[in-house]
C-alpha cells in the first residue's frame, strides 16, 4: 500500500514540475500541442537534427531554426506546420 501511494506523490510531483507529463484529464489537443512543442525545440536545440532537417528541406540551417523558433512563439493551432514562405 506504501508503495502505491509513493508512486501516487512522485507521479504528482512529475505532472507540477513537468507540463508535458499529462494528467487524466488532458485534451487530445493539449496533449498534441505538448508533443509538436517538445518535437520542434528538440530540433532547433541539438545540431545534428537541425542539420538534418535542413538537408530534408533544403535550407539553410539558421533559417531552419528561426523558422522553428517562430512556430513555437506562435499561438497553437489546430495543425501545426513549418509553411516556407517563398516570396
Amino acid at each position: 500500500m506504501a508503495d502505491k501511494l509513493r508512486n501516487q506523490q512522485e507521479l504528482e510531483r512529475l505532472q507540477a514540475k513537468y507540463v508535458g507529463t499529462g494528467h487524466p484529464d488532458t485534451t487530445s489537443w493539449e496533449w498534441k500541442t505538448n508533443i509538436y512543442r517538445d518535437t520542434y525545440s528538440s530540433i532547433a536545440g541539438h545540431p545534428p537534427m537541425l542539420s538534418y532537417m535542413a538537408l530534408a528541406e533544403n535550407e539553410p540551417t539558421q533559417l531552419l531554426r528561426a523558422r522553428l523558433i517562430r512556430v513555437l512563439l506562435s499561438r497553437p493551432r489546430s495543425t501545426w506546420t513549418l509553411r516556407r514562405h517563398d516570396g
